[in-house]
């Protein structure tokens, strides 16, 4: 795509919101403003029981507590991998001997260019979460058929743990 008057109009603590000109075909040049996020790694820690486990938290943005999946955003310069990595470690205390890759998302295309490596964790060994001090999350598990029904009925309404939880199911079928 052509662009033009590129320009940062916001910077903050986590993402940038950049405003632009783009040319759409022979509709002319149109306004866009892009939040900008360095994007993250998402895993959903699959047991050997067939049980998963979720994260309840809270959600300012929507005013609501949501079950997700452990996530967190990228460094700079970070892997994925290690990233996710990471996270299932702070908010759980789980390792994982294999972390397969699920593929990514874009949360919001329309607006983010926040793109998600999603990852199924396996060979699951529990120690100690680190969460961060301002970080008020509780792990909750559950049989992944019961989440998959959550994703589908909407108690579930996070878009990458429901992505995550559908491509892991077709993995297990």
């Amino acid at each position: 795509m052509e662009t033009r008057n590129r320009s940062i109009i916001f910077n903050g603590i986590v993402v940038d919101l950049e405003q632009m000109e783009v040319k759409i075909s022979d509709k002319g040049w149109h306004t866009f403003q892009i939040v900008r996020h360095p994007g993250g790694s998402a895993v959903l820690p699959l047991h050997e029981d067939g049980t998963v486990t979720l994260i309840r938290q809270p959600r300012p943005a929507i005013n609501e507590f949501t079950l997700e999946i452990p996530a967190g955003r990228l460094s700079t310069g970070e892997d994925p991998v290690d990233c996710a990595r990471r996270e299932l470690l702070e908010e759980t205390g789980l390792r994982a001997t294999t972390l397969e890759p699920l593929g990514f998302i874009y949360s919001s295309p329309g607006v983010f260019d926040e793109k998600i490596y999603l990852f199924l964790a396996n060979d699951l060994t529990q120690g100690e979460s680190a969460q961060e001090q301002f970080e008020d999350i509780h792990p909750v598990r559950v049989p992944l058929s019961d989440a998959l029904a959550m994703a589908c009925d909407g108690r579930i309404i996070d878009g990458k743990t429901i992505v995550a939880l559908l491509r892991a199911s077709r993995r297990e079928a």
